[in-house]
């Protein structure tokens, strides 16, 4: 199949499954899509056991030739970061950068130690690839948690501070696996062929500050483009551009794409619509977004329960992957915890944040993308399954009740 071909069938799907939710589930639209695609997935599977017809094949086959974990990580998780944080203000996100900070970077450490040793004892996995397992679960997925948490009468604070969070932490969370495959497979291209513990802290100071530099350099750039046109196609097209060509400029200069489209998206958010555009713009620009955003999000969720075909159906992996959610669980609140009770005598907390931001901590398609990445061996097929079991569970049943916690803790305020 051509590209073309390909992108067709996946918005063909993807209108499809948004039209059933519609009229049968009713749910927010990504989890409706990925439960629909879900359901679909199993439907072919068992009529492929039923009558030997060899779909699964076929359709692994084709999964494998969109490449989920390329789509994925070299383009589209670079618009998908940029259009959320175009819609954060830097004034709302200064009242909250230190838990921010702490859990963007401390707590994503963290919760990769926890995971990572839990998987190793859980499994019996060497502890260099729990450790990877552990990075590249623990970015929270920040479409996912905004699409939830929309209309559920959260604090303004609290948004900001788990909408920064996710933003943040998908750029780190994608650094620390970096720096951990080097280590656990040091002939891999992920690595530097240097594993020493210098040169992964080397590595994470390049990437992370290197991609905010760059974000933040590239955002200021295309704004005093944007100071001198009043031309809302053509400030819509300078948007674009700087969210490709960022991300692709980051991957040449080998800084993080991630922590560069979260910058830019946000002082372009901020600095860009206040002080580079007209209210017409604006509105346009916001539109354009929101619609990239959503159409992104609908094929993301939909290839999300298509790749159920490329894990391993077995009940001890199942099982692995079942206690992982657990773990991951216990991860997050500790990577939560830990962080806001030492905040808690310098600051004041809003109410029930501890568990909402633990509950609302969904996991995504980076994790899916970031798992298929790996190098091929024994521990591959585990991790892979592992992670697509706590990703649907997380945007399933966390997604569908975290917003129903967010208003309980809201009417108790």
């Amino acid at each position: 199949m051509t590209v073309f071909q390909i992108a067709s069938l996946l918005i063909v799907l993807a209108g499809a499954f948004g039209a059933i939710n519609h009229f049968v589930f009713r749910l927010p639209s990504s989890i409706g899509i990925l439960l629909v695609s879900l359901c679909a997935s199993f439907v072919l599977l068992i009529v492929d056991r039923l009558f030997a017809l060899d779909l699964a094949d076929l359709i692994r086959s084709q999964l494998l030739e969109i490449d989920f974990s390329d789509t994925l990580l070299e383009g589209v998780l670079g618009l998908l970061l940029f259009a959320g944080a175009l819609h954060i203000k830097l004034s709302d996100l200064r009242t909250v950068w230190v838990p921010v900070l702490l859990m963007a970077t401390l707590g994503v450490v963290l919760s990769t130690a926890i995971v990572g040793v839990g998987f190793s004892w859980l499994t019996g996995a060497p502890l260099g690839v729990a450790l990877v397992f552990g990075a590249l679960i623990s970015p929270t997925d920040p479409v996912a948690v905004l699409g939830v948490l929309g209309g559920s009468g959260l604090d303004k604070t609290l948004e900001t501070q788990i909408a920064g969070e996710s933003l943040f932490n998908d750029g780190v969370g994608y650094v620390v696996y970096l720096i951990l495959v080097g280590l656990a497979w040091p002939a891999t291209a992920h690595g530097t062929g240097d594993t020493g513990v210098i040169a992964a802290l080397e590595l994470f100071v390049q990437e992370a500050l290197g991609g905010a530099l760059l974000g933040v350099v590239l955002g200021w750039l295309v704004f005093r483009v944007m100071r001198h046109i009043d031309d809302y196609p053509l400030e819509v097209l300078l948007t674009l551009g700087l969210a490709f060509g960022g991300y692709e400029l980051a991957q040449a200069l080998h800084v993080s794409g991630p922590i560069m489209a979260v910058c830019a998206g946000l002082l372009i958010g901020d600095v860009g619509a206040r002080y580079g555009m007209s209210e017409e713009t604006r509105r346009y620009v916001d539109a354009f977004w929101v619609l990239v955003d959503e159409i992104l999000n609908a094929l993301l969720f939909m290839m999300i329960g298509f790749e159920v075909f490329a894990v391993t159906l077995e009940t001890d992996v199942l099982l692995a992957g079942a206690a992982s959610v657990a773990l991951a669980l216990g991860a997050r609140l500790i990577a939560v915890a830990l962080p806001v009770l030492a905040l808690r005598p310098f600051r004041s907390q809003v109410r029930g944040v501890i568990p909402i931001m633990t509950w609302g901590g969904l996991k995504g398609g980076i994790s899916v993308a970031l798992a298929l990445a790996l190098p091929a061996g024994e521990w591959k097929p585990v991790i892979l399954t592992a992670t697509y079991v706590i990703v649907v569970f997380s945007i399933v049943v966390q997604g569908l009740s975290v917003g129903k916690l967010a208003r309980a803790f809201a009417h108790k305020g």
